[in-house]
C-alpha cells in the first residue's frame, strides 16, 4: 500500500503528521525521549517488530527528529536521541498525553506522572498565547490563512 504523502500539502498539521503520524513513531519518540535509547529496549518495551522499528528509526533521523550516536565501537553500537526538532516534538506528546489522562485513563488514573523541574509540582501541561499568557484552546483560536497558505481554487 502507498503512504499518502502529507508533506506537500499547505497545512503545518498535515507536514506534522507527515512525520510523526505513522502510530509507532510518537511511542518511539516517547520512549528516547524518557531515556529508553538503544534499539533492543525500544523494541522490547514496545513489543515492536524489528523491522517496523528499523523503518520507523531510519525514517525519524532522515525527517531529523533523532540522530544515531555510536557508544560503543566493538562491537559497533549506537542508540538513538533527540534533536532539537524532535525535543519540540515531544512537547506535543506531553499535550497528547494531557488529553490521554483527561479521556483515556479510567479508573486506575494516569498511567505516568510529570514533574515540572523549575518548581518540583507535579502538574500538566497548559496552552497559554504567548503574547497576553491567557489560556489558548481551539475555541478561543480564530485560523487565518498565513503566508504559505496555498492559494483559493475555484
Amino acid at each position: 500500500m502507498q503512504r499518502t504523502n502529507f508533506a506537500d500539502m499547505a497545512c503545518s498539521i498535515a507536514r506534522t503528521l507527515d512525520v510523526i503520524g505513522e502510530p509507532w513513531s510518537p511511542l518511539i519518540l516517547r520512549d528516547v525521549w524518557v531515556g529508553i535509547r538503544r534499539f533492543d529496549e525500544i523494541q522490547a518495551d514496545l513489543g515492536i517488530s524489528r523491522k517496523v522499528l528499523t523503518e520507523r528509526l531510519k525514517w525519524l533521523a532522515e525527517a531529523g527528529v533523532l540522530a544515531r550516536r555510536e557508544y560503543s565501537r566493538r562491537p559497533p553500537r549506537s542508540e538513538y536521541v533527540l534533536t532539537a526538532r524532535g525535543a519540540e516534538l515531544c512537547d506535543l506528546l506531553v499535550v497528547m498525553a494531557g488529553w490521554g489522562d483527561r479521556w483515556r485513563s479510567g479508573a486506575a488514573g494516569p498511567p505516568a506522572l510529570h514533574r515540572h523541574r523549575t518548581c518540583g509540582e507535579i502538574s500538566h501541561a497548559e496552552l497559554r498565547c504567548a503574547h497576553c499568557g491567557a489560556p489558548m484552546t481551539a475555541g478561543t483560536i480564530d485560523v487565518l490563512p498565513g503566508p504559505g497558505a496555498a492559494p483559493s481554487g475555484g
